[in-house]
């Protein structure tokens, strides 16, 4: 399967790499089998750093014979969804063993949902129902190196602003 990885680097070689904010699934390498959102997340951080070019760096995932990774996946937004992107986010030392996670990615429209779920202004039943309105694109988390072994570097494009 296609995946993609925005960014203001051409990417040959993924690493994992250790945010400097908390992220939904955690630390590691992160990708979508969506170009488009791909592609929309690069052109923000070429904006918020001002710089007029971007890559999308394209990815084969074999995805059919990783049965000695460890993956958690959840489909749509689920309370365990919630709990798991909850921990990632407010719990400083949280860290999970697993070697990919995939999911809905929390894009601006659900942290806004969550914001509220945060700020106790909706229950968890409520944010899920509001999540599953919308459209979401997925993500896929590459947490170990072990699961970077799983991807073969395709091509990069270039994106400009």
């Amino acid at each position: 399967m296609r995946i993609y990885h925005g960014s203001i680097e051409k990417v040959v070689f993924p690493e994992i790499r250790k945010p400097n904010r908390t992220l939904d699934y955690g630390s590691g390498f992160y990708t979508t089998t969506s170009y488009a959102q791909a592609e929309a997340w690069v052109k923000r951080r070429m904006a918020e750093n001002g710089i007029s070019v971007g890559f999308v760096n394209i990815y084969e995932f074999d995805d059919n014979n990783n049965s000695s990774l460890k993956i958690l996946s959840f489909e749509s937004p689920t309370e365990e969804w919630v709990d798991f992107v909850m921990k990632n986010r407010t719990m400083k030392d949280f860290i999970h063993d697993y070697d990919i996670v995939y999911g809905p990615v929390a894009n601006d429209r659900v942290y806004a949902a969550f914001a509220l779920f945060e700020g106790g202004l909706i229950d968890k039943k409520t944010l899920i129902s509001e999540l599953k309105a919308y459209k979401l694109v997925d993500q896929y988390l590459f947490h170990t190196v072990k699961a970077l072994e799983y991807l073969k570097f395709i091509e990069t494009k270039e994106v400009v602003l």
